[in-house]
């Protein structure tokens, strides 16, 4: 598996980060509003921002002093194809 996979599963661990992807599926978001529905500080939220944004999932504009995030599906798609290929394998193992 490769690192960038690596990466995705590792961003994809943490449930702030999970909701973050989640809420925006519905559209890009200001960091403001995806840190909200977090109990935790602003640098805090910021850094698991970070973590997506260096995974590719997460690509984010700044406008002034808003910053905008949006989701990044290329990676998403790389874990799909993954795990659709570790799908046929796991099945031609049952069938045999």
């Amino acid at each position: 598996m490769g690192s960038h996979l690596n990466e995705f599963f590792a961003a994809l661990a943490d449930p702030t980060r999970r909701a973050v992807l989640e809420r925006l599926v519905r559209g890009p978001a200001t960091v403001s509003d995806l840190a909200a529905p977090h109990d935790m500080a602003l640098p805090t939220f910021m850094r698991h921002l970070g973590v997506l944004e260096r995974t590719g999932l997460v690509r984010s504009i700044k406008k002034g002093r808003v910053r905008t995030c949006h989701l990044e599906p290329a990676p998403l798609l790389e874990a799909q194809g993954w795990l659709a290929w570790q799908r046929t394998v796991w099945e031609g193992q049952i069938d045999n």
